[in-house]
Parts: C-alpha cells; structure tokens; sequence
C-alpha cells in the first residue's frame, strides 16, 4: 500500500507542477523540481498524468500547446523502454516508418535546394497514413480500454503537423529562404521529431500495456485498408497475421497485470519475490555494460547499494581487474564464449561466480548475466537424500 500511495503522491506533484508551467514558471524551474521531488517516471506514468490533468478540467487545447514542453521535460525523469516486440507487430511498423521518416527530415536539413526540398515535401505528405493508422485504429482500441488522453492531444497534433506541412509547401516561394527556413521549415521538423518521441516514449509503451494480444491482431487486419508509408511490407497480411500469433506464443507479453511467457504465467509481485528467494544472487549488465538489476535476497554474499544501478560495469571493480572484465564482455559480444566462472574463498564461504551472455532468439547479445552462488555447504554433500526420506 505505501508504494501505491508514493506513486499517487509522486503523479500529483507532476500535476501541480504542469499547472504551474502553465500559469508561467520558467521550464528550468519546471525541470529541477521534478528531477528533486520526483527522480523518475514510467511512459504509462506520464500518460496517466496527462489524461488525469484532462479529466480535472485542463482543456485539451492547453495540453496540446504545452505537450511539447511536457515531452523535453519528461524526457529528463522518464524511465528508458526497450520496446522489444515481433516484427510484425503493429508497433514495429509504426517504429520502421518513424525510422523511414526520420531519413527524410535529415535530407531536409541537409539541403538548401529549394526544388530539392519541393520534392522531399511532397514525398512526406505520405506520413497521412502513419497519423491515420493511430487515428483510426490505434486510439479507438485505447479509448476502449479507458484511455482516451492521446486521442483528444496527439490528434490535434497530428492536425498542427499536417497545416504546418501545407504551408512549407504553399510558402517556399513566397518568403526569404533563411526567414523559410526559420519561421515554417525547422519548426516543421522539430514538431515531425517531438512526434516521434512522444510516441516511441509514450504512447507505444503505454498502448502495449494496456492492448489485448487480440486488439493487436485486429489493428494489424484493419491497418492494410489505411496503408503504410515508406516502408514496403513484404508479406501478405494474413501470413504476417499468422507469424504475430505465433510469436506471441514463443515470446513474453504483458496483459491484465500478468507476464505471460511460453511456459507460463507470472504477476510482477511474484516474479520479484521469486527472484530474492533464489538461493543464489544475480546481476544484470545490459549490453551498454551498465548495471541496471541487482536481485535482493536475504542473505547476499557482496553488498551491492542501488546507487551501482545505471553505473559502467567496469567502474565496479578494482582497477587491476578491469582488463579481465574487459576481456569476458568483449568475448560474449563477438560471441567467442556465453560462459565463464570462477571460485573464491571469501569471509568462511566458498563462492562460485559465474557469468552468462544473454542472447535473444536470433543469437543478439542483450547483456551479461552474473550469478553468485554459496556452495559451502553444496561441496558437503555425500550419497543420497530422496524426498521420500522427508521426515513427516
């Protein structure tokens, strides 16, 4: 219950402080107190803000003008999402097309050929069907699960992007090409570019979390009728239908509060006491070389503080040992090795270290895997004990 009331707590101080921004205090006050008072937030968090600001009154039309310097300011508490789904997902598709999109707007700044741009314009004016996709299929699916902040901002944002697009078309002939660039074709980018964050920061994490496996598939049916921009699919819909089905069966998701994985089916309350009641302690290294999980038992053998957490791995040990841990990171990336171990007497224990690569299912290193384990009393053991021999 106490964490349940430090988020509550935690979501009303980002509310009092947007209303403030609102009323005129400066974006650097905005920004240092929400790194003091608040430290970090999740996607689904900031969403759940923005849709509680609405539904206290805020006018959509105020979140919309300030929705932009909500996204730089979320952007320095906002927990990083590894969005990690099938290739056929509809949000790998929406991610292919920002990465198809983010292509153009460098040509366009790149550039300072007007008929270049005329044509570079002209060609982006397919990013109708990134916007219509979200429209039409995306937010309906949201609103129905309670969730209708994104369709009543974001799709006015849409709308501001596609007057501004218009008038860089309608107006490359008409002004000073500095004052064009300036006034209507930069902001243009930058607003196509602030999109794309709050979509890959915001609303797909937050879409994930709260769509069925089935609302999926059906927005992937139905996002064929709408079309795709810049991207060329090269399956038909229902042989891409048949591989999202298939891959949800052979990979993990999240739904109804539960992470479902091919052999079953765990709440987040579990998995993280399932993991502190191992009689062993791991450490995860993401593939930047970054601790970013430690596991807390009740008995660990080193000490690990939180504060190691986001730390490069290679600060956290002694200097003369870096070298070594140097050599087992680069042997996992290129794929040398998945395994090396160690052993040690250490404070009357005998510990056993081992370190794993972490691969996903195309062979991609994801990280380091450290698992230490007390074997004192394991080295012990003779002969047999079976569980019939369980005295009752």
């Amino acid at each position: 219950m106490a964490e349940v009331i430090k988020n509550y707590e935690k979501k009303e101080v980002v509310k009092d402080i947007i209303k403030k921004l609102h009323q005129g205090l400066s974006y650097e006050e905005a920004k240092e107190i929400l790194i003091k008072k608040v430290g970090s937030l999740t996607s689904y968090e900031i969403a759940e803000i923005e849709q509680s600001l609405i539904q206290e009154g805020v006018s959509v039309d105020e979140i919309k003008k300030f929705c932009n310097v909500h996204a730089l300011l979320f952007n320095e508490v906002l927990k990083q999402n590894v969005i990690s789904v099938d290739e056929n997902h509809p949000v790998n598709l929406f991610k292919l097309e920002n990465r198809e999109i983010e292509k153009i707007l460098n040509e366009l700044k790149n550039t300072d050929d007007k008929e270049k741009i005329k044509l570079i314009l002209s060609k982006l004016k397919e990013i109708e069907k990134h916007y219509v996709r979200k429209e039409q299929l995306l937010f309906p699916f949201l609103e129905k699960a309670g969730f209708y902040g994104p369709s009543k901002v974001m799709w006015g944002k849409h709308n501001d992007i596609r007057n501004m697009l218009k008038n860089a078309i309608l107006k490359i002939d008409e002004l000073n090409f500095e004052q064009y660039k300036t006034e209507i074709l930069n902001p243009l980018i930058e607003e196509i570019e602030s999109m794309i964050f709050k979509e890959e920061n915001i609303l797909f994490p937050t879409a994930l979390e709260k769509l069925s496996v089935d609302d999926w598939i059906e927005i992937l049916k139905q996002s064929n009728e709408v079309g795709y921009c810049f991207i060329q699919l090269p399956n038909k819909i229902d042989y891409m239908i048949e591989e999202f089905k298939k891959s949800i069966l052979e990979s993990c998701y999240y739904e109804d509060g539960v992470i479902k994985f091919p052999s079953g089916s765990l709440t987040l309350d579990e998995i993280f006491y399932i993991i502190n009641t191992l009689p062993i302690d791991i450490t995860f290294i993401n593939k930047n070389d970054e601790v970013v999980y430690f596991s807390e038992g009740k008995d660990r053998i080193f000490f690990r503080p939180r504060a190691v957490l986001g730390r490069n791995v290679r600060n956290c040990h002694p200097p003369q040992s870096v070298d070594k841990v140097e050599k087992i990171l680069n042997d996992f990336k290129s794929g040398k090795r998945d395994f090396a171990e160690f052993w040690i007497n250490y404070k009357g224990r005998f510990v056993y270290i081992r370190y794993f690569a972490v691969r996903n299912k195309y062979g991609e290193y994801l990280g380091t895997l450290e698992v230490t384990q007390d074997i004192t009393k394991i080295k012990t053991l003779e002969g047999e004990k079976r569980l019939l021999d369980e005295k009752n």
